[in-house]
């Protein structure tokens, strides 16, 4: 292994921050060929007991990857390097598409465009249910425990941190047991996180809670707030969590509606850099709402600081423990378990997504308001993108960028169809 100046690992990082479309994925693997394949930074060895490590975190794993290469390279200050410069480039470009949104997102011939990225951001999330459901659900246990997770969040409005911690406590308690069929090998010793480290990051990135509070509070410190607590219940990727922040920013704060949320994340998934950096979108439309453009940049920056401050701690606090935390069997069937409960949360998003873009009148029945569409509702011209970006990405294998594009065109193309006569 040969370790990098910190101008050189800045150069790679800052390349790579712009060029990761594509999502976990795509990230990971532009990362393993810069750092493993490219430059002998990292043995291949090093490199998934990273990936490996990063898994068991909150929070994005790619940056947190970024984030564990750079500190494995330079130190702290090399871990820093890297993770915000995989992060910024999404984000400057995130902000800029809030502020276009902000500005032109009623207009008629952008709405039709955006009701293409809408389509494609179904068959993107069923498209990584598919995925993540070959991965999580390895056995009749994990069956279970998505199918409780399912109706748990659906039928029952079980918050997401309930659920997360549900699983893990199954996972754990049948992993000690050798209920998960893993080897229960004795783990070496962890030894303690270094207490000036763990309280340097968590000070800062809880500072602007206080400082909110003492300003008086308001719709900021709330925006704070939640994404704190947002960003240690991220297991299982921003599909995941997106459940979680659309219960709460559109049905119990009202912060946003459910057209803003579903164009949150199809403007986000347009971008590079981790898809959880549609929180810094979600957080610049309720921003904007209270106090304008400045309010928007504003809450973008809190919503940034919320979230991505705490891979930085979970990263120089554990990450001198990898092997320990690995060899851990009890921990390894806990994550395994909120893997297969992150299964039935996604299904839940897709019908959530699903119902609300294909359907214009949406009714909540029952004591625990379950959203049912209204039959009579349903929008051709929906369904018809939703079949060709399904044709394109299940079908034709086209990518996500290539097929954002094409039914975004094509939506466009709709509008421009004269109605027929009444």
């Amino acid at each position: 292994m040969t370790a990098p100046t910190r101008g050189e690992l800045a150069r790679v990082f800052h390349r790579i921050g712009w060029l990761s479309f594509g999502g976990p994925a795509a990230q990971i693997a532009l990362m393993h060929r810069e750092c493993v394949e490219e430059r002998p930074w990292l043995t291949e060895r090093q490199f998934l007991n990273a990936l490996s490590f990063c898994m068991l975190l909150p929070g994005p794993e790619a940056m947190q990857l970024a984030t564990y290469t750079g500190w494995r390279l330079a130190g702290i200050a090399g871990g820093v390097i890297a993770g915000a410069l995989f992060v910024l480039p999404g984000a400057l470009v995130v902000g800029a598409l809030a502020l276009i949104y902000l500005s032109y997102g009623s207009a008629p011939g952008f709405e039709a465009v955006l009701l293409g990225v809408k389509a494609t951001v179904i068959v993107i999330v069923v498209q990584a249910l598919v995925r993540l459901t070959r991965k999580g659900l390895t056995g009749g246990a994990m069956v279970g425990v998505a199918a409780v997770s399912f109706l748990a969040i659906w039928a029952l409005s079980v918050p997401f941190p309930l659920i997360v911690a549900g699983a893990a406590a199954f996972g754990w308690l049948t992993g000690r047991a050798g209920g998960t069929g893993q080897e229960a090998t004795e783990a070496p010793a962890m030894p303690a996180p270094s207490p000036g480290v763990v309280a340097l990051w968590a000070g800062l990135w809880l500072l602007p809670l206080p400082i909110l509070w003492l300003a008086g509070g308001g719709l900021f410190l709330d925006l704070a707030a939640f994404f704190a607590k947002l960003a240690v219940v991220t297991f299982g990727g921003a599909y995941a969590v997106l459940a979680y922040m659309a219960e709460v920013v559109v049905e119990a704060e009202g912060w946003l509606d459910a057209g803003q949320m579903i164009d949150a994340l199809g403007l986000a998934e347009t971008t590079p850099g981790p898809l959880i950096l549609v929180t810094q979108f979600v957080g610049m439309i309720a921003g904007h709402g209270a106090a304008g453009v400045a309010g928007a940049v504003a809450a973008g920056v809190l919503t940034l600081w919320m979230t991505f401050l705490p891979c930085f701690l979970w990263i120089f606090a554990f990450a001198p423990h990898v092997e320990a935390l690995l060899a851990r069997p009890a921990l390894r069937a806990a994550l395994a378990a909120v893997t297969a409960a992150v299964v039935g949360v996604i299904l839940n998003l897709s019908l959530w997504f699903a119902i609300h873009v294909l359907f214009a009148e949406v009714r909540d029945v029952g004591p625990t308001a379950i959203a049912l569409p209204v039959p009579a509702s349903v929008d051709p011209a929906a369904v018809a993108l939703t079949a060709l970006a399904g044709v394109l990405m299940l079908v034709l294998g086209r990518g996500p960028l290539v097929t954002l594009a094409v039914c975004a065109a094509a939506g466009g193309a709709l509008a421009l169809v004269p109605a027929p006569p009444a």
